[in-house]
């Protein structure tokens, strides 16, 4: 049986340092499957890696891919020692003003793919499995100019925690991540329609922070990690603050 690991969204990005920084930090492992569509980014990542790698090229919302995926799982015998949900993106802009198909996508690859990724590997996972689920700190409050999004990090943060509680008897671990925002390419799909206020760039953390936070509170077995002080102070807000309050405060930086 081989140990690995699998990580969605690798060609870039967060997902592309969860591949960097477990290629060094991990021993026991004896492949990492790496998913995002871009075949050739996906081969500059590998290139640098030490440990074996498997490119996978699929778009996570394909289902004729998932399926696929799902039966490679079971051809080749596996232990999946890791799950890693990165894949997903977001666009900023007034709800009316982006284009339906565009914010259903979000939904799709957001919750969807994630929720299936989980479901179908589940059953290669054993005690002492993890898996990290990408949120955000969007998770924490509804977002106008950010709707979609933020409800679809609400989804994912919602299915980790309670996921977490029903594997604890199994010994699997689920971890959600709810950064802030982070220094990637996200921003130049997520600004199309509509631009970042500047208070959030002025918060930014890199990959390399994000990741490194994520890994430490996987290996802690925590249901949450928020990384970097002014998200946890946002997620603070959000706890001791009225909701109508704070959506007030943050429409002041549109």
């Amino acid at each position: 049986m081989k140990n690995i690991i699998i990580i969605t969204g690798a060609s870039s990005g967060i997902g592309q340092e969860f591949a960097l920084q477990i290629d060094t930090a991990f021993s026991n492992i004896d492949e990492i499957w790496l998913i995002a569509r871009r075949e050739e980014r996906l081969a500059e990542v590998a290139k640098v890696m030490e440990h074996a790698t498997r490119l996978i090229p699929m778009d996570v919302t394909d289902e004729y891919a998932m399926d696929d995926l799902e039966m490679l799982l079971e051809e080749e015998q596996v232990v999946v020692r890791m799950l890693i949900n990165a894949a997903g993106f977001g666009l900023m802009g007034e709800f009316d003003d982006i284009p339906l198909e565009e914010q259903t996508d979000m939904l799709l690859t957001n919750c969807e793919a994630l929720t299936k990724l989980t479901h179908i590997t589940l059953p290669y996972m054993t005690r002492g499995s993890r898996i990290i689920q990408m949120a955000s700190a969007a998770a924490f409050l509804p977002q106008p100019g950010f709707a979609i999004y933020a409800a679809t990090k609400s989804y994912v943060l919602s299915f980790s925690r309670a996921l977490n509680r029903e594997l604890a008897y199994r010994g699997i671990y689920v971890t959600a991540v709810c950064p802030g925002p982070v220094n990637t390419e996200f921003f130049e799909v997520a600004e199309q329609y509509g631009k970042t206020p500047m208070v959030k760039k002025l918060t930014m953390i890199t990959s390399e922070k994000c990741v490194k936070a994520a890994l430490r509170a996987s290996y802690y077995k925590k249901s949450m990690v928020v990384p970097g002080i002014s998200m946890k102070t946002s997620l603070l807000a959000t706890k001791l603050l009225p909701h109508e309050l704070v959506l007030s405060i943050t429409s002041l930086w549109k």
